[in-house]
């Protein structure tokens, strides 16, 4: 029978600091299928953290249930290692000196891995992350999205099911973050699950299936990335700037606006709409709205998983 990739049922952690009780988990519980991208939200203190040193095994639960493909976190701690790997990123754990292959094949020696399957999986590993071209060179010369990325391969050379990902952009240039994304997104393909922990939602954004929110400790929202931004309502803002005298706000009703703002100075006017749909038939309306002013400029922004998020948040 086929286990989910990660399970969490009822899972809880208690931390006892200067005598008093710290709830960091309350009776969290989720699922995280095969080859398939969750990302993990929530502010500072909601129990990221302390549910990924779980997973990872460098915590116990207090109370509830963790699994790894079927393997029991408390019970079976040494097939949870062996079937899965924690990559935490940043400029650390690297030795400079040395090449990424001779980096890789080191850490996957560490790892116990057989001298021939390692010596198998090195030129796959770097390739899967873009660092084939750079294999012989020395990592005191990465960027720090190579790194990243290195990271990755690390974390891929003992060839697991289940990666838990730690902020895999954070610092990175965008062009950096774009490929990092590229190759973590390549994991979906080949069936690995991917548990991803960011601030930066843009990552969740391009790469989760499904969004699992934690505050204080407990799970609020849990849904598709598609629900998860669909829930504020609106899925595109127009932002229209010009000059002159501004149009009345009655006049964008029928454009079935969810929010409508106009803030008009000395210098001009904008106009603010958040739409529940946008297609041409919107602008079209949007155009008999307008009327006569006189537009400097427009644009048209997709709904942001960030504004989700804080939307969501604010009413927990």
């Amino acid at each position: 029978m086929d286990h989910p990739a990660i399970e969490i049922l009822d899972v809880g952690r208690v931390f006892t600091e200067s005598g008093k009780n710290l709830v960091a988990l309350d009776g969290v519980s989720f699922t995280v299928g095969q080859g398939e991208i969750v990302g993990l939200l929530g502010g500072n203190g909601a129990g990221k953290t302390t549910l990924t040193k779980i997973l990872s095994t460098l915590l116990l639960p207090t109370t509830g249930t963790a699994r790894v493909l079927g393997a029991d976190v408390l019970r079976d701690p040494t097939a949870v290692r062996a079937r899965q790997s924690v990559v935490l990123g940043g400029d650390r754990g690297l030795y400079g000196q040395l090449t990424a292959r001779e980096n890789l094949r080191f850490f996957g020696m560490l790892d116990g891995i057989a001298h021939r399957s390692l010596m198998a999986r090195l030129d796959s590993a770097l390739e899967e992350v873009g660092l084939a071209q750079a294999a012989d060179r020395r990592v005191e010369s990465f960027s720090k999205g190579m790194r990243q990325r290195l990271h990755i391969a690390i974390g891929l050379i003992s060839d697991p099911r289940v990666l838990l990902l730690d902020e895999p952009t954070v610092g990175l240039d965008p062009v950096e973050a774009a490929r990092l994304r590229a190759s973590v997104a390549s994991l979906r393909r080949s069936g690995v699950a991917v548990l991803l922990t960011s601030h930066y939602l843009l990552d969740v954004e391009e790469l989760a299936d499904r969004v699992v929110m934690l505050d204080k400790g407990r799970v609020t929202h849990e849904m598709s990335v598609a629900d998860f931004s669909a829930s504020l309502g609106y899925t595109a803002t127009v932002v229209v700037r010009g000059s002159g005298a501004a149009p009345a706000q009655e006049r964008f009703r029928p454009t079935g606006a969810v929010g409508v703002r106009i803030e008009a100075d000395a210098g001009g006017w904008q106009l603010t709409l958040q739409l529940p749909q946008w297609s041409p038939a919107v602008l079209v309306g949007l155009g008999e709205a307008l009327g006569q002013a006189r537009i400097e400029g427009m644009e048209v922004l997709p709904a942001r998983l960030e504004d989700a998020f804080i939307q969501l948040q604010a009413q927990t």
